[in-house]
């Protein structure tokens, strides 16, 4: 899953820049970060990137995608695993946000890591501009559901029992068939009129569902 163009393809670009020169203040050597994935991400990692060498700082970095652990790579910071170590702390963006700080994250695909990494992580950062703001979760985005390939139909309809108004299968930008996720599983896009709290919970309760994209009752601090 290599379609996401978190380096060109970025909307306000200024803002989210500065949140993540923000996130990169936060570093401090020996420690281990899980890093998210999306294009605010992208560019904190850029910019931690460039504290690690100017001040020689020996940190680790739990990547949540392909393209992310790529970039750490490329820039230079040593990568790890949730198997082998836990995060001191993580930072990621979110799709939405609401004024209870729910969120929808995960329309990048990687929102099976990102919530692994939040939940073993001892202070979550969220990294958000203006835009991400909404007055009811779901108002702009569906529900990306994360789902076994061969469970794709069954899933559908279990979500619609839900209350899903409308349930696609995500489509790969670059080819004429579904996305694959960096787990090989299937994407799923699932709207909803309202989104309570246990939902999160129900959507996982399904057959075939590997993780959803709700993260309802988390404890975040918003950088914003």
């Amino acid at each position: 899953m290599q379609e996401f163009d978190w380096k060109n393809e970025v909307n306000q670009k200024e803002e989210k820049r500065k949140l993540a020169e923000r996130m990169a203040k936060r570093v401090r050597n020996g420690e281990v970060i899980g890093f998210g994935s999306g294009s605010t991400s992208y560019m904190a990692v850029e910019e931690i990137a460039k504290r690690v060498k100017k001040e020689k700082l020996s940190i680790k970095a739990i990547p949540t995608s392909k393209i992310i652990e790529d970039l750490c790579k490329e820039l230079g910071i040593e990568t790890t695993t949730l198997d082998k170590e836990k995060p001191d702390w993580c930072f990621d963006g979110a799709d939405e946000v609401d004024k209870h700080n729910w969120l929808i994250k995960g329309m990048g695909a990687a929102l099976y890591k990102e919530k692994l990494n939040m939940k073993q992580s001892r202070e979550n950062y969220i990294l958000v501009d203006h835009t991400k703001f909404v007055e009811k979760l779901g108002e702009k985005h569906p529900v990306p559901i994360e789902v076994e390939k061969e469970k794709v139909e069954q899933v559908k309809e279990e979500v619609k029992k839900l209350g899903a108004t409308k349930v696609e299968l995500k489509q790969s930008n670059v080819e004429t068939k579904p996305l694959v996720t960096d787990n090989d599983n299937y994407l799923l896009y699932a709207w909803f009129d309202s989104i309570e709290s246990n939902l999160e919970e129900s959507l996982n309760q399904i057959e075939g569902v590997i993780e959803n994209g709700l993260f309802i009752g988390y404890d975040i601090i918003l950088i914003k």
